[in-house]
């Protein structure tokens, strides 16, 4: 397929743009993102669920994640539950349930619970009280450790530790990673465009002045 002519746009560009556009544009252009529900309980018992992009992993021993919340000048059911109760669980989004997954941004008024409004269904784990998505394949059971203030856009940067890992035995490998394209997970593309991502590949540890190897092909590539 020919290339076509690369478009050049500066700061300047981006201030000038309409909202929607700009919007679109820089979320987009950082390439594809995690696509996760997050799904909370409030003290007094009332479930909530909703969609992230920005779920990251930060490191393996101790296993820890983040993830961004926006400005909280408006009530985040998701952060208030977090701070009040410290626990909160991480479900992948399945291309069955991205319809659904995508309308737990709507803006309902707070304390309304997502799972009511869609087809998402509560599932509980034995010994834990927040709920998980149903039929998610991969699921973590996450403890809000702490957060750091981002003070260049009024976000916060929650910091939290997996405490449980639930996912379908199929996915794992014998090494332990986890093929997530085999359990029909998506990606985000910009806030709006759902993708399900297919592997091409995987290659072993990178070595300096070593060809890079691949695990499935067995063939050395330079």
């Amino acid at each position: 397929m020919k290339k076509s002519k690369m478009k050049q746009l500066s700061k300047l560009d981006f201030s000038h743009m309409e909202k929607v556009e700009r919007l679109n544009l820089i979320n987009s252009c950082t390439g594809y993102k995690s696509a996760n529900l997050i799904a909370t309980k409030s003290l007094h018992g009332k479930s909530n669920i909703a969609i992230f992009s920005s779920v990251t992993h930060l490191g393996s021993d101790p296993a820890l994640i983040g993830f961004i919340v926006r400005p909280t000048t408006v009530p985040r059911d998701t952060y208030q539950n977090i701070k009040d109760t410290e626990y909160f669980t991480v479900n992948h989004i399945t291309e069955s349930m991205i319809a659904d997954a995508h309308h737990t941004s709507a803006n309902y008024d707070n304390g309304v619970s997502e799972f009511d409004k869609t087809n998402l269904e509560e599932e509980y784990k034995e010994n834990i009280d927040v709920p998980f998505a149903k039929g998610s394949p991969i699921q973590l059971y996450c403890k809000y450790l702490n957060e750091y203030y981002i003070k260049e856009n009024d976000t916060i940067h929650i910091i939290a530790s997996i405490e449980n890992l639930f996912f379908e035995e199929n996915l794992r490998h014998d090494d332990g990673w986890l093929q997530i394209d085999k359990g029909n997970v998506v990606a985000l593309n910009g806030l709006d465009g759902y993708c399900l991502p297919k592997l091409i590949d995987r290659f072993k540890y990178a070595r300096k002045d070593t060809p890079t190897q691949s695990f499935f092909k067995q063939i050395i590539k330079k």
